[in-house]
């Protein structure tokens, strides 16, 4: 049976996707004051790309999703973890030192700690697409 062709599945996904979409951004959010962070909320974003691509065709997915932007999302996470560290080291700490961003102010660990997940996130999220579309395109 082939995925695309079946119609409860593809009405199931259109409800399912946007929730796994949500929760992903709940657990990278939620990630500091919880079990979660960066890497599990970029796995949950990238397995509801993935559904999607399995379910409605890669080729659909990659035009919500091109595999060019995909590329700057995976250089724009690494950019934004290292960016953080090399702030902190400007500012006279060391790498990833947060208690520097914002001098002697209270949350200068949750912002610390909040972009840095952020930078996972976005990473792993886009490199499982990457991977996925890559396989995806070299079994055709």
């Amino acid at each position: 049976m082939n995925l695309r062709s079946s119609l409860i599945l593809r009405e199931v996904c259109r409800l399912v996707i946007p929730a796994v979409m949500l929760f992903a951004l709940y657990v990278q959010f939620h990630g500091e004051y919880g079990p979660g962070g960066g890497f599990q909320a970029g796995v949950i974003f990238a397995a509801a790309v993935i559904l999607y691509a399995l379910v409605y065709g890669r080729q659909k997915a990659q035009r919500i999703l091109p595999t060019e932007t995909v590329r700057y999302f995976i250089a724009a996470g690494v950019l934004l973890y290292t960016g953080v560290g090399v702030a902190t080291m400007l500012l006279g700490g060391n790498f990833l030192d947060y208690d520097v961003l914002l001098q002697g102010h209270q949350q200068a660990q949750h912002l610390g700690i909040f972009l840095i997940e952020l930078g996972v996130g976005i990473t792993v999220g886009t490199v499982m697409i990457a991977i996925f579309y890559t396989l995806d395109e070299f079994c055709e």
